[in-house]
C-alpha cells in the first residue's frame, strides 16, 4: 500500500500499514476488544452505583477507573479502527492534537489514580477499624480530584511543548497514535531538551506513583505477616489482587514505552506495546474486578435477581 506524504494539514499514521494482512487481524481484535471496554466497564459503574453494599469508598476509585478507561479507549481506538479499515491514514491536525491532550491526560490520571487506589487498600487492610474515618467522602473526592487534576496538568504542559515544536513539513508519523514520543520525533531542531522533560515527566507520573504502590503493599504484607491468618490472607488477596493484577499490566506496558532508550521506540515492538495498554489493558480491567471480586459479582446476581423478580411481578 502507498501512503501518499503529501498530507497538507494532516499528519499520516503510519501505523502497521506495512503489514496489510496483519492489519485486518488487528481490526477484528481491536474491535471487539473496543467493545467489551465499553460494555465491562460500562457495568462496573452501573452496578456500583445502583447497589448499596458498593457505596464504599473502593468501588468510587473503581467507578472512576472504569471512566477513564472508556474515555481512553473511545479517544484512540475508533480513529485507529478508522486507519485499519481503509487505506487512507491520516488524521487532521486538529484531530491528532485533540487525541494527543485527551489520551495524555486520562493516561496520566490512571497513574495517579491507580496510586490512590493502593493506599485505599492500605487503610482498608492497616487500619481496618479506623477505616470508615480515613478514608471518608470528601477525602476520597479530594484525592480522585488530585489524580484528574495531575493529568490535566501533565496534558497541558507535556502537549503544548509537544505541539509547538517546529516539524519543517513533517507529516509522517511512525506510530498508530499521536503519543508524544512519536510526536517530538517530527521535529526539525534538537529535541534532546524534549526528551530530557519526557523522561522526568515519566519520573513523577509513572515511577513516582509506582514506589508509593510498593510501599503501601510494602505496609499491607507487614500487616499480613503479623496476623497470620488463613481469613484475613484470602480477605486480603481478594481485596488486592484484582489492583495489583492491574498495577502489573499497566506499569509494565506504558513504563516499557515512556522509560527506554530512544532509539528503539520507532520499533513495532514499541507499537505493540502501546496497542497492549491503549486497548488490551482497558478490556481486561473490568474482567479482572469482577472474575476475582466477590463483591462485584454478588452484586450482580443482585441486580439480575432484582430485575427477574420485576419481570415475574409485571407479568401477573
Amino acid at each position: 500500500m502507498t501512503i501518499n506524504n503529501s498530507s497538507g494539514g494532516h499528519f499520516i499514521l503510519v501505523g502497521f500499514s506495512d503489514q496489510p494482512q496483519l492489519e485486518k487481524i488487528l481490526f477484528v481484535v481491536v474491535l471487539i476488544s473496543y467493545l467489551l471496554t465499553l460494555v465491562g466497564n460500562t457495568v462496573i459503574i452501573l452496578v456500583s452505583r445502583l447497589d448499596s453494599a458498593l457505596q464504599t469508598p473502593m468501588y468510587y476509585f473503581l467507578t472512576n477507573l472504569s471512566f477513564v478507561d472508556i474515555c481512553f479507549s473511545t479517544s484512540i481506538v475508533p480513529q485507529l479502527l478508522w486507519n485499519l479499515h481503509g487505506p487512507a491514514k491520516t488524521i487532521t491536525a486538529t484531530g491528532c492534537a485533540i487525541q494527543l491532550y485527551v489520551s495524555l491526560a486520562l493516561g496520566s490520571t490512571e497513574c495517579v489514580l491507580l496510586a490512590v487506589m493502593a493506599f485505599d487498600r492500605y487503610a482498608a487492610v492497616c487500619r481496618p477499624l479506623h477505616y470508615a474515618t480515613v478514608m471518608h467522602p470528601r477525602l476520597c473526592q479530594f484525592l480522585a480530584g488530585i489524580a484528574w487534576l495531575s493529568g490535566v496538568g501533565n496534558t497541558l504542559i507535556q502537549g503544548t511543548i509537544t505541539l509547538r515544536l517546529p516539524r519543517c513539513g513533517n507529516h509522517r508519523i511512525y506510530h498508530f497514535i499521536c503519543e508524544v514520543p512519536a510526536m517530538i520525533k517530527l521535529a526539525c531542531i534538537d529535541i534532546h531538551a524534549n526528551e530530557v522533560q519526557l523522561f522526568m515527566a515519566s519520573l513523577v507520573l509513572l515511577l513516582l506513583p509506582l514506589a508509593l504502590i510498593l510501599v503501601s503493599y510494602g505496609y499491607i504484607a507487614q500487616a499480613l505477616m503479623r496476623l497470620r491468618s488463613a481469613l484475613t490472607w484470602g480477605k486480603a488477596l481478594g481485596t488486592c489482587g484484582s489492583h495489583l493484577l492491574v498495577v502489573v499490566l499497566f506499569y509494565g506496558t506504558s513504563t516499557a514505552v515512556y522509560i527506554q532508550p530512544n532509539s528503539s521506540y520507532a520499533h513495532s515492538q514499541g507499537k505493540f506495546i502501546t496497542l497492549l495498554y491503549t486497548v488490551v489493558i482497558p478490556t481486561l480491567n473490568p474482567l479482572i474486578y469482577t472474575l476475582r471480586n466477590k463483591d462485584v459479582k454478588g452484586a450482580l446476581k443482585r441486580l439480575v435477581r432484582k430485575d427477574n423478580t420485576r419481570e415475574k411481578i409485571l407479568g401477573k
